[in-house]
C-alpha cells in the first residue's frame, strides 16, 4: 500500500471575506486559511512516511529500506490517547450512508450544534468518535496494530541476517534512539471491521497548522474523507491504501470531522495521528 498526500481541495476563486472590527468572523464557508507561517509536515507525517518506507522495505525484503524507517518511526514522540464517545445524534452524512456511497458523503455536525471547540481557558476539547454501520464480517486480519519502531529495527535484524557491518549500524541507530525527537504528535488506535465507519471530531485553533494522518496495519483499504463543520471537504482520498495525510491551516477556532471507512474484506487497526 501507498502513503497518500491528501490534496487540498480548495476552490482557487474562493471570496475573502472583508473583516471588520465591529463584525464577527464570517464563519459560513470553507474553514481553511492561508497557510501559518513557518507551516512544515510534523510528526504525523513522519510517521505516515515511516510506515510507508517499512511496508517498502519488507516486501523487497531490503533491511537498508526497513532500518530508514525505524530511524523515522523512533524519531517521531507520540502521545497515546482514548477517544470521548462522540454522540451520533451530532453527525450526519451526505446523499446515502452505506458503502457503495461513501464517496459522495461527508461527515458533519447535525443539530443541535457541537458546542465549542474549546473550552473556557483556551484549551481543546477532547478528540471523540463514533462508529457506524454493521460489520460486513468478523475477521480480525493478520496485524492488531500498525508496526513500531522496535518492530522495524527486529526486523530490519531479521533481514540482515549475518551481515556484521549493517547489524552494526542497526545497533547504532538503536542506541540513538530517543535524541532529537520530533514532538507533538498524539495518537488514537481504532481497530475498525470491515464495512464499519468511524467518524472522529476534532478541534483546531484557527491560523494554526493542523495535519491528520490515518497509519493503517496493511490488512484492509481504507477510505478517508476530512470535512468542517460546514460539511466543506478539505481532504477526501478513496484510492487503495491504508497510509493517508492531510494537511492544512484552520481559518479559525472549530471542529473538523474525519470519516475512515473500512472498505476491505477483514479489519484493520490503525492510528489517527494529529499534532
Amino acid at each position: 500500500m501507498t502513503l497518500k498526500a491528501l490534496s487540498l481541495i480548495l476552490a482557487t476563486t474562493a471570496v475573502t471575506a472583508l473583516t471588520l472590527p465591529a463584525l464577527a468572523q464570517d464563519k459560513s464557508g470553507m474553514n481553511v486559511g492561508a497557510a501559518a507561517e513557518g507551516a512544515a509536515p510534523g510528526a504525523a507525517s513522519t510517521m505516515g512516511l515511516a510506515q510507508e518506507l517499512y511496508a517498502l522495505g519488507v516486501a523487497q525484503g531490503d533491511a537498508v529500506t526497513v532500518l530508514a524507517a525505524a530511524k523515522l518511526a523512533a524519531s517521531v514522540e507520540v502521545k497515546s490517547a482514548e477517544a470521548a464517545a462522540l454522540d451520533p445524534a451530532k453527525v450526519t452524512f451526505g446523499e446515502g450512508a452505506d458503502a457503495t456511497t461513501f464517496r459522495a458523503k461527508k461527515a458533519a455536525p447535525a443539530a443541535p450544534a457541537a458546542p465549542a471547540p474549546m473550552m473556557n481557558d483556551g484549551t481543546p476539547r477532547a478528540v471523540s468518535k463514533a462508529t457506524f454501520f454493521n460489520a460486513a464480517n468478523e475477521d480480525e486480519g493478520a496485524a492488531d496494530a500498525p508496526v513500531t519502531a522496535d518492530a522495524m529495527f527486529a526486523k530490519a535484524k531479521e533481514l540482515a541476517a549475518d551481515d556484521e557491518a549493517l547489524l552494526g549500524l542497526i545497533d547504532d541507530a538503536m542506541a540513538e534512539t530517543g535524541r532529537g525527537r520530533i514532538g507533538g504528535a498524539v495518537e488514537w488506535l481504532s481497530r475498525l471491521p470491515s464495512g464499519q465507519t468511524d467518524v472522529w471530531e476534532i478541534p483546531y485553533y484557527g491560523n494554526s497548522y493542523a495535519e491528520v494522518a490515518i497509519v493503517g496495519d496493511g490488512d484492509a483499504n481504507l477510505d478517508v474523507a476530512v470535512t468542517d463543520e460546514n460539511g466543506n471537504v478539505i481532504c477526501y482520498d478513496v484510492s487503495w491504501s491504508d497510509k493517508l495525510y492531510c494537511d492544512w491551516t484552520p481559518a479559525w477556532d472549530g471542529y473538523f470531522y474525519v470519516t475512515v471507512q473500512n472498505m476491505g474484506g477483514s479489519r484493520n487497526s490503525y492510528y489517527l495521528m494529529t499534532n
